[in-house]
């Protein structure tokens, strides 16, 4: 959840999705300014990885397997998970990127949470080899299928719900799955997923 929030205010930041609200509130930026945004992401992040040390120690976790949540971590929060997700993001745009990019953005920048947040409970549980590699694939299909319905729900979504303005992915001319077939085959895309999952 720590890494979850960090990334959430620094994708609001002016220099990334610019967004004034989140959850219906201020972001925060907006109410502490930029730098102190950027420290608390900074912060979060960083805490995470401690936390995960403390509670292991709290609750007696095997240190191998302690190693495995960090590992995973560091490489779904990090360049080849969530961050390269955000900069892949941050490199696209309407006309330019491809179906197949989108697909990248959203697994890395909302299933790879997902996916080490299934993964770490079942490292802690001490699944094996084969049960883990069963979390990730339902982390997949199920973040996937979330982000899809977020690009439907800033389409067609009531705003006083969602807590942000709907429509922002069009003013900023962000790929989305309805830009590329349309929302009803998105809906369908989400059930399939879904199912899947």
């Amino acid at each position: 959840e720590m890494v979850h929030t960090y990334s959430l205010i620094h994708d609001d930041l002016p220099a990334m999705d610019d967004d004034d609200y989140r959850r219906g509130k201020p972001t925060n930026h907006k109410v502490f300014g930029e730098a102190s945004a950027i420290l608390a992401g900074d912060a979060l992040l960083t805490h995470a990885f401690y936390s995960v040390i403390q509670a292991s120690r709290k609750h007696g976790i095997p240190a191998e397997r302690v190693l495995s949540i960090v590992e995973d971590l560091a490489e779904y929060a990090g360049p080849r998970g969530m961050v390269g997700g955000q900069v892949a993001d941050m490199e696209g745009e309407q006309g330019i990127t491809t179906l197949e990019q989108l697909e990248y953005i959203h697994l890395h920048k909302t299933s790879d949470l997902i996916m080490f947040s299934l993964m770490a409970g079942g490292h802690i549980a001490g699944c094996s080899e084969s049960q883990i590699e069963s979390l990730r694939t339902f982390g997949h299909h199920i973040g996937l299928a979330f982000q899809i319905q977020d690009d439907i729900l800033d389409l067609v979504g009531d705003e006083s719900k969602l807590g942000k303005p709907v429509q922002s992915d069009v003013k900023q001319e962000k790929v989305t799955y309805p830009f590329f077939i349309g929302l009803d085959a998105s809906r369908r895309e989400v059930e399939r997923l879904t199912a899947e999952a």
